[in-house]
């Protein structure tokens, strides 16, 4: 088995794990190697380990027994669901920014404060300048979270802290997949121009606007998949 790396992600080793059942390495109705074997032989962390074995059991390409081990039910390779399925929990996550997103942008443009702009604007700035998913990512979780402080609303904030870090893994994937649309620069610069012009009706609609796209398309392509609710 090729060994992936310990910083690998979990999309990774569901990658290895699924071209050794392809390859045959384990016979439907065989068990799989242990967790220890597999964090041995793959070079990554029992937790990535257990995620990704964790996904190919609740896709059905394997069984847990209690006590016995995990046994191959299906070689059948699992990526178009699994894709599917990480697509429907992108769903969720912005469809809960959305709602986050469109209150703390209305208070936004009601109580920010001179310094709020300037961080907003130097924000903004840095997530037009990213260049890979990962760095896009980031800078947006901190621009959004930026607005959501000058809502100065600490419910609010609290609330979207523990958002902020599904949010962050959502967008490094949105951005990853070019199947899927984004809110860009100038509905991102609608929004600023919004807030710091001080104005809540047209911060609200700005922030709906920047979330929409990746919705739209994100239920376009889960309903394709057949998974929407």
């Amino acid at each position: 088995m090729r060994v992936v790396g310990r910083r690998s992600s979990v999309d990774e080793v569901i990658a290895a794990l699924n071209e050794q059942l392809a390859q045959g390495a384990w016979a439907p109705g065989e068990r799989i190697p242990t967790e220890q074997e597999l964090v041995a032989e793959l070079g990554v962390s029992r937790a990535v380990v257990r995620e990704a074995v964790r996904a190919l059991v609740q896709l059905g390409c394997l069984e847990a027994r209690q006590g016995a081990g995990t046994f191959v039910v299906s070689a059948a390779d699992p990526t178009p669901m699994l894709r599917q399925l990480r697509l429907a929990e992108l769903r969720d996550v912005f469809e809960v920014q959305l709602a986050h997103d469109v209150q703390a942008a209305r208070l936004a443009a009601q109580r920010r404060e001179d310094a709020d702009v300037e961080r907003l604007r130097d924000l903004l700035d840095r997530r037009d300048r990213a260049a890979s998913p990962e760095e896009f990512g980031a800078t947006d979780v901190e621009f959004h979270s930026a607005v959501v402080d000058a809502a100065r609303n600490p419910l609010l904030t609290e609330m979207y802290r523990y958002l902020s870090e599904r949010l962050r893994e959502s967008l490094v994937a949105l951005r990853a997949d070019s199947a899927l649309a984004e809110g860009g620069p100038e509905a991102h610069r609608a929004l600023f121009d919004a807030i710091a012009n001080r104005d809540p009706e047209a911060a609200a609609k700005a922030a709906q606007a920047v979330i929409e796209p990746c919705l739209t398309s994100l239920q376009g392509v889960v309903a394709e998949g057949g998974t929407a609710q």
